[in-house]
């Protein structure tokens, strides 16, 4: 289903479907946002689960201002809706 990234804007783009709060850390029944697969991932690669909770970054405006997440949705917002580029986890996740 094509529709718009809540984080970065773009369209037609395919969405998945991103807890702002991760379930594990108790987000089952929280809001969620529809993101297209490059934002998903991206914020899955800079950040654990416990990373988003315990940076506050549970809601969408978090997330924009976030400076490691802003030059990446600066990035993406210019590439076209098929553009899913590879995304390399940190050192940082890959550790935890």
């Amino acid at each position: 289903m094509s529709e718009r990234c809540e984080l970065c804007g773009r369209e037609p783009v395919e969405t998945t479907l991103h807890h702002l709060t991760p379930k594990e850390m108790g987000g089952t029944y929280l809001p969620t946002a529809n993101l297209c697969i490059p934002c998903h991932k991206q914020i899955h690669s800079l950040y654990t689960n416990r990373d988003i909770v315990t940076l506050g970054l549970t809601d969408l405006p978090s997330l924009r201002q976030d400076e490691r997440m802003m030059p990446f949705i600066r990035w993406i917002r210019k590439q076209p809706a098929s553009t899913i580029p590879r995304v390399r986890k940190s050192n940082h996740v890959r550790k935890s």
